[in-house]
């Protein structure tokens, strides 16, 4: 629900482009880093205990957003929602295998796999409604009542653990001040104001750190990152797909909201309306992709996958303005949906079948933590890259426009607010010509950003034809 209330979301704040991409970043960086450690704290304290925490954290934290007078104590209310995330997550899976027996559980699974789709579909639709009809504040109190069923029902749920062991507290706290370090660095590159040390300090300061973080888990005794699992290279590979795959998806989806309503005039609803051909797809076809690495080897549907979802990106960034929906973005979401639909399943299953059955909760974790770092930088980096090429397609535009002596600079200078930009009131055929060229100037910022989504696209197909074996699982283990 917040990629379709983003637009509203900075509208309603006044804020620029870096702000919103930290509304969204704000959430994904203490959930990828610590989503490990969460995992690790519901099996040594409880999986119904953490997952009780969790979704209470996350709740008090909605309604903070919800609450938010301006973009930094709503970006904090995120991060405290990530943070609730990270504990909840990991735990939901767990509990449904700890609660149904093996014959049951793969139908418990499927069925937590069909609500997620589910709201998977309906989040944006439902979330775009309430941006329409009241404020994008609703989308977090809708969390409420949401929670309060959630902890109604998990008073049935019987309690489990697994490993006891201890939990990678110093592990968690390296990995989100890397990750934070290395992501402020990045989204600071966008402002127009930027200075290399503003942007090279934290960035070198967060690789520091996120070294201390590989050489403490080499050496801790419980990490929350084991190395070992790296060794493997279809694992390596798979992950290493996973980080581009999802930096293209997430990269392409975080700018699409801001076309459609700011740029194309559709209303919240419309523009989350627009997302349900992907999720449908998705959900639709998941299941019959899942069995394409039993028949043909995971190789071919992850080279080819990732090139169907590159050409779906490269498809979003042909329109330009106007034009119905059918004939402009639908194509786009339709094949972008195909490409992720070929890929998905078989990337998870690769990754499990790529280390042994002990390490399974590990390898999934690990591999969640990465789709979800990878959305976080991807907005860092492709949201500097839409601004540059936003101010310098508005240059080259307002050049060719009368406007008052110092009208175009004050315009320029609000370059990191893309679509958000505002010509000086009063300019009368002048300003609807500036309203025009920022328009123009975004639209050519966001085919910038879908085309270079569609080569981390066509990147994950290459590593996925270097790193992943063609043969099907069980033609291998006969070969062996």
């Amino acid at each position: 629900m917040v990629s379709v209330a983003l637009p509203a979301i900075q509208r309603d704040l006044g804020t620029s482009v870096a702000a919103a991409q930290w509304v969204v970043n704000g959430y994904l960086l203490p959930l990828s880093a610590l989503i490990l450690v969460g995992g690790a704290a519901g099996d040594r304290f409880g999986r119904r205990r953490v997952f009780a925490i969790g979704v209470l954290l996350f709740t008090a934290a909605s309604v903070a957003c919800a609450a938010a007078p301006g973009a930094a104590p709503l970006i904090l209310a995120r991060a405290a929602q990530g943070i609730g995330g990270a504990l909840l997550v990991p735990s939901s899976l767990a509990i449904i295998s700890a609660a149904f027996p093996p014959e049951a559980r793969g139908r418990a699974i499927g069925t937590w796999a069909g609500f997620s789709a589910l709201t998977a579909a309906l989040g944006p639709l439902l979330g775009g409604w309430l941006v329409d009809v009241g404020s994008w504040r609703l989308i977090f109190l809708v969390n409420l009542p949401v929670a309060a069923v959630t902890l109604w029902l998990l008073r049935g749920v019987p309690e489990s653990r697994g490993d006891t062991g201890a939990v990678d507290w110093t592990g968690g706290a390296l990995a989100a001040l890397g990750l934070g370090g290395l992501v402020y660095g990045l989204t600071a590159a966008a402002d127009p104001d930027w200075t290399q040390a503003r942007v090279l300090g934290p960035v070198a300061a967060g690789l520091a750190l996120l070294g201390l973080f590989v050489r403490h888990e080499a050496r801790t005794a419980a990490p929350m990152l084991p190395l070992e699992l790296f060794r493997a290279r279809a694992f390596s590979g798979a992950n290493l797909m996973t980080l581009l795959l999802y930096a293209a998806l997430s990269g392409a989806l975080f700018f699409l909201p801001f076309n459609l309503i700011r740029v194309q005039g559709y209303s919240a609803t419309q523009a989350g309306a627009a997302f349900l051909p992907f999720t449908l797809i998705m959900a639709a076809l998941s299941r019959r992709a899942g069995g394409l690495v039993a028949r043909y080897g995971a190789r071919g549907p992850l080279v080819a996958g990732p090139c169907v979802a590159g050409l779906g990106l490269a498809l979003l960034a042909v329109p330009g303005i106007g034009g119905g929906f059918l004939a402009t973005f639908l194509p786009g979401m339709v094949v972008l949906g195909l490409g992720m639909t070929i890929s998905v399943a078989p990337l998870t299953t690769t990754v499990m079948g790529a280390v042994p059955d002990r390490y399974a909760g590990a390898a999934s974790g690990i591999n969640n933590a990465v789709a979800r770092m990878a959305g976080m930088l991807a907005v860092a980096v492709l949201g500097a890259l839409a601004v540059r090429v936003f101010g310098d397609a508005l240059a080259e535009r307002l050049a060719a426009i009368s406007l008052p002596p110092g009208a175009a600079d004050r315009l320029l200078a609000q370059a990191s607010r893309l679509t958000e930009a505002r010509p000086p009131a009063g300019l009368a055929a002048a300003g609807r010509a500036a309203e025009r060229a920022i328009a123009e100037s975004f639209v050519a910022a966001f085919r910038a950003t879908m085309l270079v989504a569609a080569g981390l696209s066509l990147a994950s197909a290459a590593c996925a034809a270097l790193t992943i074996h063609a043969a099907p699982p069980s033609v291998r283990r006969g070969a062996g």
